[in-house]
């Protein structure tokens, strides 16, 4: 169904009409992970994701084809977007289905491109169905995200940009949903290089891609729980999982709690917009989940495509699990002057308060007593053991939450 000249033809097709996204080094996450560590930047793409290349492959091959003048995709994010640029670029007409739930920013910016927008249901399920309705009855095109060679073929061409920029790259990591990436990453790289190991990376709450890859057969999970939006697919697909099973040399999981520390160094470091799926990649590595030593890694940041009413909640979970916030509880007397002598110690040393909540309501306090419930931000893991030292020498007995 795939091979080699399928993707070497879609970089052909992609020459020109795509950005050519950097590969560059970071020595701040070389130092941190004992590797050299590069990043493949798709948040910087065109539409702001790799889903483009793709949705323009699909849609230049049917074209050539001379099957369709419309195409119809159901979305609620990257590749929306995807289809709608790709779609104007070439001329075709383009109805993308998205759930009523989709952020305005999202509708709006598919909009920009030239597609026509329908909202339909409340989740993706429901949209999926509506542009099947919408296939069947115009017979137009359906572009699928993930599971079809050509889509495949088109996420491939980064496996192709990687090689041209450092051609003895060791590791590769490559974010999973669907799969449609990784699958492409994995049957290209391994076919040009078998030397060259591609990890997949997935949410720990959206594993169906890991769970598929050791059961060797296609698992679909009930639910998915995870901030990264862009790889939670209950479902992925039976082309994209037989693909990774065979080429891909293994599939690792990252924590919200790290995706968001990811995200966190990406913006600190390197002044990088990254969304949470495509934060996976570099979350595994810092992380520890494979054996990178001394090892020449690249990351695919996926997309860049985050909302931005999201990002402080992204950057407080960051913080929380680079211990540069703090959430603890302690028990003081309930006489005025108290909060006064706990806010003396702290600010001498040197930690922000961001959040004082009281609670006098549990059975074990004393009448004269409050549970003072605390967050405050220090510069790092030491700062913090220290600031909880000197509480407990203080005579406050710290709990942390």
């Amino acid at each position: 169904m795939l091979n080699i000249q399928d993707i070497e033809k879609a970089a052909t097709r992609l020459n020109g009409v795509l950005l050519k996204t950097p590969l560059q080094r970071s020595s701040t996450f070389s130092q941190m992970a004992g590797c050299e560590v590069y990043l493949k930047c798709e948040n910087l793409q065109k539409t702001g994701s790799f889903k483009i290349r793709g949705a323009y492959n699909k849609i230049s091959e049917i074209q050539e084809q001379g099957k369709t003048e419309a195409v119809v995709a159901s979305s609620a994010g990257n590749h929306a977007q995807g289809v709608a640029f790709a779609a104007s670029k070439l001329g075709v007409k383009a109805t993308i289905v998205m759930p009523k739930t989709t952020p305005i920013a999202k509708i709006k910016a598919t909009e920009g491109y030239g597609a026509q927008v329908r909202l339909h249901g409340a989740c993706y399920d429901d949209a999926y169905k509506k542009a099947m309705e919408i296939h069947k009855e115009t017979k137009a095109e359906f572009i699928h995200p993930f599971n079809d060679p050509t889509v495949i073929a088109g996420q491939g061409t980064i496996g192709y940009d990687i090689l041209e920029s450092l051609p003895n790259v060791d590791i590769v990591f490559v974010p999973a949903g669907g799969g449609g990436l990784l699958a492409g990453m994995a049957f290209y790289l391994k076919n040009i290089n078998p030397r060259i190991k591609v990890i997949g990376v997935q949410a720990e709450g959206a594993a169906a891609i890991k769970q598929s890859f050791y059961e060797k057969k296609l698992v679909a999970l009930p639910n998915v729980n995870t901030i990264a939006d862009g790889i939670a697919v209950k479902e992925p697909g039976d082309i994209t999982t037989g693909i990774i099973s065979e080429y891909a040399d293994d599939v690792v999981t990252v924590s919200d709690a790290e995706i968001s520390s990811a995200i966190l160094y990406l913006l600190e470091r390197c002044k990088l917009m990254v969304e949470p799926a495509g934060a996976a990649s570099l979350a595994a590595v810092l992380g520890g989940k494979a054996d990178v030593a001394g090892k020449r890694c690249a990351c695919i940041l996926s997309g860049g495509n985050i909302d931005v009413s999201f990002i402080h909640r992204i950057i407080d979970i960051g913080l929380v699990a680079r211990k540069r916030k703090l959430k603890f509880r302690t028990v003081m007397p309930d006489i005025p002057g108290s909060l006064e002598n706990f806010a003396k110690i702290m600010a001498g040393n040197y930690a922000n308060i961001v959040r004082v909540q009281f609670d006098r309501m549990s059975a074990d306090l004393d009448p004269h007593e409050v549970i003072l419930h605390i967050a405050c931000e220090v510069g790092d893991e030491k700062h913090g053991e220290k600031v909880v030292l000197s509480l407990e020498k203080n005579g406050y007995k710290v709990i942390m939450e």
